[in-house]
């Protein structure tokens, strides 16, 4: 059983950065891919990353390429998602995905879901 739970999210202001960890058990960091998403009120949920699970290759959305970056952690089980000069519109729910089937920037490819993490980027 895939658990994967999220944690960091905040009131931030704008420009400033911020850290989000996703804690993965049941094998998930170890045997997949790792994404993260995020989801704006009233709209769809959006990739924001990805992570390989052989050699820690990247793919990021356009809207946060240059700001934000994925780290895999093994040792502690977790990805992490920093993210720099935050502007309002990164305001969301943040969630890890893992377990690919399909396109890492579909939402439907991932077969895992944390609950979710909330980050407000507001003056």
């Amino acid at each position: 059983q895939e658990e994967l739970v999220e944690s960091g999210g905040r009131l931030v202001r704008p420009g400033d950065s911020l850290t989000l960890s996703c804690a993965a058990s049941g094998g998930a960091l170890s045997t997949s891919a790792m994404a993260w998403f995020r989801q704006a009120p009233g709209k769809e949920r959006e990739f924001v990353g990805s992570i390989t699970r052989i050699g820690s290759f990247t793919l990021y959305a356009d809207s946060v390429k240059g700001r934000f970056t994925i780290q895999r952690d093994d040792e502690q089980k977790a990805i992490h998602l920093l993210m720099n000069s935050l502007k309002p519109e990164d305001t969301a729910i943040y969630s890890c995905a893992a377990g690919q089937g399909g396109p890492a920037t579909a939402p439907t490819s991932w077969n895992y879901w944390g609950q979710g993490t909330q980050v407000t980027v507001s003056s």
